[in-house]
């Protein structure tokens, strides 16, 4: 098990697997005999291995804990000869051993206990972590850290949670594509029955002026005929 897989969580003793991320937060299980798994929601602090450092004064500032649990290994191999129990004096001298160069304003004995506790922890549960620590199987430059892993495991995540409201969205407008195809076009039919409106009207129209047309060529004609029948009185 790689570095990246285990971690420590803030108000909880002990070490971690790292089993996956969920919409509320990450599920990890214990390394213990018990293996107890739990969510760690967003607002806990965990803290990856592979993204712990021990402060030193040095030009670097720091080097990672997982050099500094290579050389406990290669120093101590399966036994340390101490726990977290141990004096202040004996875990500050065990410190001083593995990294000549720490920084003793900013490393405590509390940060030396759970140095001890958690190198203990990975012997009993995952010894094989060691192992490939030491024969270098999780290359830093082709491994990706336990955050990238992580942020990738959510983003799989999001994207099948997407996946079903993106069908849904899809299944409806197909829905209402069909229903416009269903729906009959009214616009046409008001067209026509407006052209044949228009059409009526005019034939009305026409009909009235040549009835008008009549009666003033009937008017025309009597007022020619009363003409007529003066002209003949008169003679």
């Amino acid at each position: 098990m790689d570095l990246k897989k285990i971690a420590a969580i803030s108000g909880k003793p002990g070490l971690f697997k790292v089993v996956k991320p969920t919409r509320s937060g990450v599920i990890v299980e214990s390394l213990d005999e018990k293996k107890r798994k739990v969510v760690v929601g967003a607002t806990s602090r965990m803290s990856v291995l592979k993204e712990v450092s021990i402060y030193t004064t040095d030009e670097e500032g720091s080097v990672p804990l997982a050099d500094v649990i290579l050389k406990i290994y290669n120093d101590y191999k399966l036994d340390v000869g101490l726990d977290s129990k141990a004096s202040s004096n004996e875990l500050m001298s065990f410190l001083k051993d593995i990294v000549p160069n720490y920084d003793e304003e900013k490393v405590y004995v509390s940060d030396v206990k759970k140095l001890v506790s958690w190198y203990n922890i990975i012997v009993k549960y995952t010894p094989e972590t060691l192992e490939e620590l030491a024969n270098g199987v999780h290359d830093e430059d082709t491994e990706e850290t336990g955050e990238e892993e992580v942020a990738k495991e959510e983003a799989k995540v999001a994207e099948k949670e997407a996946k079903p409201a993106a069908k849904k969205t899809s299944a409806k407008a197909k829905k209402d594509q069909e229903e416009t195809k269903e729906t009959p076009k009214k616009k046409p039919a008001a067209k026509k029955t407006a052209a044949k409106k228009t059409s009526k009207t005019a034939e009305k129209s026409d009909a009235s002026k040549e009835t008008a047309k009549k009666g003033e060529t009937k008017t025309a004609a009597k007022k020619k005929a009363t003409k007529t029948k003066a002209s003949e009185k008169d003679a």
